[in-house]
């Protein structure tokens, strides 16, 4: 028995991992028959765990040695996996990975939705690793002047897993960036602005990288970071209300998305998976079938990746955004048949009914019950739902009822060695 601060004794015991939960961690069976989480294992693992909560219904291990892999076990690539919790299925084969993830999605729905709703596939993403264009780190300054930035520890939320060299899941040009970064600031990083803990972003946009910095005080010396590293363009403060803040370099910044040059701002949501997304966009835009005069609504629409390819189409559109940038606004109306509205969907999407189509790309949260209903309510014949949660996505479903026929549901592997999956639903309102 091993005794752990905060918690009852820790038994140890063999089990065989039967499956996978929705946050990629093996499920197997005590000796008592109740069930256990492991984090790193799969199935067909025997696995010698450590058993560190107990619940009544559940308990929740520590893996402690491998005593027969299963078929899809492979060594991870990442030298942090051990202990880093920002990615989750490394130990898994890319083939097992887009199989679980289709059974997730699907399970998401019979849990959930009290559905039946095969998913018609996953398009692998391009790449497996190396594919991210923004990485968000956690820096701590601890108490005897030593500096640690990484992110969140397996099995310890509050602690930081140090990750010194990269994260493999980010483009090569974001690991030179973070290595040159960790390299400028010191043991203290005494050029970043001061404060125990800050959240750290790199994204690469067109011409270089982006640092987003949120927390801390004051300016640092962060003009020198822009001299001594040549990929980093550009740095940005974002305060506890929001409001962001030009630090250093260039304030005006341009992204490559989907075949076109767009103005965005340090923090505009945009895919991480360049390649992957656009797979994913003309997936949809292909279930629109447009024809000139059709009316679509792109809600959620960000900076109207979807609806800047339905526009050349014919297609008339009304974008719904809460945080549309001013710059992206400006240019989205200046196309002529693409409207753009800077406000909450629940507020705009009433008064630009009705449409022909809708497109809902709504953040993980999904959708609120108000635009659920006007949705089953008023919505158009066409609505095609774009999900990065698949048990939010079944559950908004639920809500709009049967008033729309699911005609397909297909899977987009945005999010490789994550649990994480998008997924589209496509609707047609029964008549």
């Amino acid at each position: 028995m091993i005794p752990v601060k905060g918690s009852h004794d820790v038994s140890e015991e063999t089990i065989d991992i039967r499956g996978i939960n929705s946050s990629g961690e093996g499920v197997g069976r005590l000796q008592d028959g109740s069930v256990i989480f492991i984090p790193r294992t799969v199935p067909g693992d025997e696995v010698r765990v450590a058993v560190m909560v107990r619940k009544a219904r559940w308990s929740r291990g520590k893996l402690i040695e491998i005593v027969s892999p299963g078929a899809d076990r492979v060594e991870p690539l990442c030298e942090y996996y051990g202990g880093c919790n920002g990615c989750a299925l490394q130990h898994m084969t890319y083939d097992a990975q887009l199989k679980w993830k289709i059974n997730s999605v699907e399970e998401s729905f019979k849990r959930i939705a009290g559905m039946k709703i095969p998913v018609s596939g996953i398009q692998a993403s391009p790449e497996e690793y190396n594919y991210r264009s923004r990485l968000t780190f956690t820096l701590l300054r601890l108490p005897n002047s030593r500096v640690i930035a990484g992110f969140h520890s397996l099995g310890s939320p509050q602690r930081i897993e140090d990750i010194k060299e990269t994260c493999i899941l980010g483009e090569a040009s974001l690991i030179i960036a973070w290595k040159s970064l960790r390299e400028c600031w010191g043991e203290n990083a005494r050029l970043l602005p001061a404060g125990r803990k800050l959240k750290l972003t790199l994204r690469t946009v067109q011409g270089g990288i982006v640092l987003v910095i949120r927390g801390g005080k004051g300016y640092g010396r962060l003009d020198l970071l822009i001299g001594k590293i040549p990929e980093l363009i550009s740095i940005w403060g974002v305060d506890s209300k929001g409001n962001r803040n030009l630090l250093a370099g260039s304030r005006r910044l341009f992204d490559q998305r989907l075949g076109s040059t767009v103005e965005v701002e340090a923090t505009t949501f945009l895919q991480a998976n360049r390649n992957c997304e656009v797979l994913l966009n003309d997936w949809v835009c292909d279930q629109v079938n447009p024809y000139e005069g059709m009316r679509l609504i792109d809600a959620y629409c960000g900076f109207g990746s979807y609806g800047r390819r339905m526009m050349v189409r014919g297609v008339d559109v009304v974008g719904i955004e809460r945080d549309l940038d001013d710059d992206v606004s400006l240019a989205a109306g200046s196309c002529g048949s693409l409207r753009c509205f800077k406000g909450a969907v629940e507020e705009v999407l009433p008064k630009v009914l009705p449409a022909d189509a809708i497109i809902l790309n709504p953040p993980r949260i999904g959708l609120s019950p108000l635009v659920s209903s006007l949705i089953r309510d008023k919505g158009p014949c066409l609505a095609i739902y774009v999900s990065c949660d698949s048990a939010t996505l079944a559950r908004d479903i639920a809500r709009i009822g049967d008033t729309y026929e699911i005609t397909k549901v297909h899977s987009f592997d945005l999010f490789p060695q994550t649990p994480h999956t998008e997924t589209v639903a496509v609707m047609h309102r029964k008549m």
